[in-house]
């Protein structure tokens, strides 16, 4: 058994990862009712996750601002700069997509029993209260702006404690970051469960009749990946961008595609940037906060399916309120996490822009749900990828530029 354990361990995660997604769908499709409680290892994986992440990135931080030594220099407000222009650019791109590729809608049900936000004023103070949340409370509601707030306040209180007490605290942080490691082992069998769940429940053909909403959704998020976020890649490290690009995608887009949780990728993320090389005081912040405002797919979703309720209603937009749409997308994107249902119930709100009624755009609301098995999964791949993407690229990019400046100065 030892030796069968450790031959599957030999081979890498995304290799087993594949085995899994082809073993799930097989089943799904073959034996959909039979195996019906393989569904339960989806749940399992996920539930895992994001039960070990809150107080991994707790400690992680409060670790990490502790230990920070006085001029010791971290990137975080050039992350905290390419979150924002990320999220703002992929709102662009969605403007522009719809406005080629007009797309009308087959309206479903209205979503119910959810309240969408009054306006971008409410958006943000849900995102404020969050930052003043009983640290108990947002550690079991994986609130992760409140955890984030809290660790820093923490860290910084520890900052002059004995050498001791910090060594507890980093000696807590990577004993969970152990649980986190053997968790993502499991990840082959928790994406044949969750892929299992998905086609055996909702199956392909509920998505047919959204085939084009989802093709204009999905290519945004594309172009934003396969496009925008080598652009920026290169301007930043001034090589090939597609192996750093491309790296990002497969060790940390396909997990979340799956799992379809920003926050219970953060783990894996964490993970990547350590193989990167990146700088543990700077990744152990800037990942959990991408989590929280680096809302590319996000921005995309909000934008493009208010457009499609636009065109659905005969609805004429000029530039000037596509320009207003795109900021409106992405300073609402970044609130996504704040407000319960995520960037879906934030539709109504660029709706409004328009002057469409809440009872209809609560309507493409509805249809955003029935999308929302692919729609979600791609959403959640881009905008965790490129937490590691963005993080990585501002590092690069400071050591590029030490580098020629050293080398100016000899």
């Amino acid at each position: 058994m030892k030796e069968l354990v450790k031959k599957w361990n030999d081979i890498s995660l995304v290799k087993r990862i594949i085995m899994g997604l082809i073993i799930g769908i097989t089943l799904a499709i073959t034996v959909p009712t039979q195996l019906a409680p393989l569904a339960i290892l989806g749940s399992l994986f996920v539930g895992a996750l994001k039960a070990v992440a809150p107080i991994l990135v707790f400690f992680l931080v409060m670790a990490a601002i502790c230990q920070h030594k006085e001029g010791q220099k971290t990137n975080m407000k050039s992350i905290i700069i390419l979150y924002l222009l990320g999220t703002f650019l992929a709102g662009v791109v969605a403007v522009i997509a719809s406005f080629i590729f007009p797309v009308t809608l087959t309206l479903a049900a209205g979503a119910e029993g959810v309240t969408p936000p009054g306006g971008v004023g409410e958006v943000l103070k849900a995102l404020l209260m969050n930052v003043v949340d009983n640290p108990v409370n947002a550690l079991a509601n994986a609130n992760y702006i409140g955890i984030l707030t809290w660790a820093l306040v923490l860290g910084l209180a520890l900052k002059n404690s004995k050498e001791s007490t910090k060594q507890i605290i980093v000696n807590i942080s990577d004993a969970i970051s152990q649980v986190v490691r053997w968790v993502i082992n499991l990840a082959p069998f928790g994406i044949m469960g969750l892929v299992f769940d998905t086609i055996s429940t909702s199956g392909i053909e509920s998505l047919l009749s959204y085939g084009q909403l989802i093709i204009l959704l999905v290519g945004c998020m594309v172009f934003a990946a396969l496009v925008v976020n080598p652009i920026i890649t290169f301007i930043g490290i001034r090589e090939n961008p597609y192996p750093l690009v491309l790296k990002c995608l497969k060790d940390s887009g396909l997990t979340a595609f799956f799992t379809r949780s920003s926050a219970a990728n953060i783990p894996v993320n964490m993970g990547l940037c350590k193989e990167l090389g990146l700088d543990k005081d700077t990744y152990s912040m800037s990942i959990p906060l991408g989590a929280t405002i680096n809302m590319g797919g996000a921005a995309i979703t909000i934008s493009v399916l208010a457009l499609a309720a636009a065109n659905t209603l005969g609805i004429k937009v000029d530039i000037g309120t596509a320009i207003i749409l795109s900021v409106l997308s992405a300073v609402s994107a970044c609130g996504a996490s704040g407000v319960a249902g995520g960037s879906l119930l934030l539709v109504p709100l660029a709706c409004s822009l328009f002057g469409i009624p809440n009872e209809i755009a609560m309507q493409v609301v509805g249809v955003g749900f029935i999308v929302g098995v692919i729609q979600d999964s791609c959403e959640t791949a881009l905008n965790s990828s490129t937490d590691v993407l963005y993080t990585a690229v501002a590092e690069l990019s400071k050591r590029r530029k030490d580098k020629k400046a050293r080398e100016n100065i000899a």
